[in-house]
């Protein structure tokens, strides 16, 4: 099934697809707010737990049954990623306690970037100096952010937020480590044991309960509308679409995210916020949009002819 579904998408449909699933993400911060009991931990719990359910419904779904087995079989390295999984989920909506929408979506949007660092050090892949530019003025933009909100109490939410995307730098360099030995990492049951992993994490310091149904109405969309359901199809856009392409237009999440606080919650941006996002930003869509436009220039000139002598 799921790969009749690949099969039938095209691009141009994957990448409005893939703007539904960014739209689909920024819808957290603004139902964060709309919370009137659970707090903190209990929000992470109960996120990851309706995630959890909604996966073990939907994956047999699209994948069949053979999905757990694939997770119980997966070895090392499919629960390392699970780990980075976990990491990402509770992280994130920590820091949504913690600080404003605006400050975690942009210090999120360095996952790119810090991708690239990582696997430099760790895994050894060269890195052009147009990444190594946008990773000085990227950190210029989160340093500013940072500095602006150390007398504003604001900063250890950025720092929590933080955690998201060094996960997903770990864990993308786990997948690429795992395929250059001959073996293959699936992402679809490392985001179920993600999930797992997060739900029995954070439920002994989720208790006890204060959210009223209400609450949970909201936490179950989420769950379900906010994660599982985006995560799903955002790996079946991955598979059509090219990775900066991928990475380019996740950075929508970042503007829908932001407005959509702004809009629905009253929370404004800061204007130092504005400004470390805008270099972020920047950075991050030059350095795709360059590295794009490099390849398809490569694809598109004639293979070289050897010189006679």
């Amino acid at each position: 099934m799921a790969s009749a579904v690949v099969r039938g998408l095209t691009h141009g449909r994957a990448v409005w697809l893939m703007v539904l699933v960014t739209l689909m993400w920024a819808t957290a911060g603004v139902v964060t707010r709309q919370l009137a009991s659970a707090r903190s931990f209990e929000i992470t719990f109960w996120r990851s737990a309706f995630t959890l359910l909604a996966l073990l419904v939907i994956l047999p779904i699209w994948r069949g049954p053979a999905v757990f087995a694939q997770a119980a079989r997966g070895g090392r390295a499919l629960w390392a990623s699970g780990i980075c999984w976990a990491v990402m989920f509770t992280a994130f909506m920590l820091a949504l306690t913690l600080t404003e929408v605006a400050n975690v979506l942009v210090t999120m949007a360095l996952g790119p970037l810090l991708t690239a660092l990582v696997a430099r050090i760790f895994i050894g892949q060269r890195l052009p100096m147009r990444t190594w530019g946008a990773i000085v003025v990227a950190a210029l933009g989160i340093g500013w952010m940072y500095g602006t909100q150390m007398g504003e109490g604001l900063w250890l939410g950025t720092v929590v937020a933080l955690c998201v995307p060094l996960a997903a730098a770990v864990n993308w360099t786990l997948v690429q480590h795992a395929q250059a030995e001959g073996r293959q990492i699936d992402l679809v049951p490392a985001v179920l044991i993600g999930a797992l992993i997060s739900t029995l994490a954070t439920l002994p310091l989720a208790w006890p309960f204060a959210a009223t149904s209400r609450d949970l109405a909201w936490l179950a969309f989420l769950g379900l509308f906010q994660l599982a359901i985006p995560c799903v199809l955002s790996v079946i856009c991955a598979r059509v679409l090219k990775a900066p392409e991928v990475a380019l237009l996740a950075l929508l999440e970042v503007i829908f995210g932001i407005a959509l606080a702004w809009l629905g919650a009253g929370e404004t941006p800061a204007r130092s916020v504005l400004l470390g996002g805008a270099l972020v930003i920047g950075a991050l869509v030059a350095n795709e949009w360059l590295g794009l436009r490099g390849r398809r220039s490569a694809l598109s000139r004639p293979p070289s002819v050897p010189l006679s002598h």
